[in-house]
């Protein structure tokens, strides 16, 4: 396979208390049975953290149990935004031969937006979960939040060695797991 499920700071500290993202036990009841698939297919499962919400130590650091994070699971720490921005997770991706990524998880405005985004300019494919993320952000109403990064990123791509990278949308529910088809190449000879 040469897709991978990459969720992103799907932590404690902000799944749960009076800061918790909006509905979070329903987020989390959509994206276990979706790692629990990917595993089943021998998908690699990788739980992007971000070191900003607390120490390593620390419970609001950790994973939500209520995922169900497993021993063969892939971790990956980060300290910004774009998940692959000085971090190991271009280089683990591309050891397993990953094209393709399923992404989901948290905050939609900041980390979801920014690593989807920079996948495609690295060359991955990537399947955003469209009911898989969310954010605890109250500038504006959660939903307006979310439909406005649906509007700007589905179908957002880019041209890398002639051959377009991009962002689709699917529900949970319709994760299938199987990479686009490659396109081909732009501009390329013709016999």
């Amino acid at each position: 396979m040469t897709t991978a499920l990459v969720l992103v700071d799907l932590q404690v500290g902000l799944l749960t208390g009076e800061d918790a993202v909006p509905e979070a036990d329903l987020l989390l009841d959509r994206l276990r049975p979706l790692a629990e698939k990917a595993r089943a297919l021998g998908i690699p499962v990788v739980h992007v953290q971000d070191d900003d919400l607390g120490d390593v130590d620390s419970e609001e650091w950790q994973i939500d149990p209520r995922l169900g994070v497993e021993e063969g699971d892939l971790k990956v720490r980060k300290v910004e935004c774009d998940a692959f921005h000085e971090t190991r997770l271009d280089e683990l991706l591309r050891s397993h031969g990953i094209r393709h990524l399923v992404v989901a998880g948290l905050v939609t405005e900041l980390c979801i937006d920014s690593t989807c985004r920079k996948a495609v300019t690295l060359g991955y494919d990537v399947t955003l979960v469209s009911d898989g993320h969310s954010t605890p952000a109250k500038h504006l109403p959660l939903e307006a939040i979310i439909d406005h990064h649906h509007r700007i990123l589905d179908g957002y791509g880019v041209y890398v060695e002639r051959r377009p990278y991009e962002i689709r949308l699917q529900t949970a529910a319709e994760v299938d797991f199987v990479a686009p088809e490659e396109p081909e190449l732009q501009g390329a000879d013709t016999p």
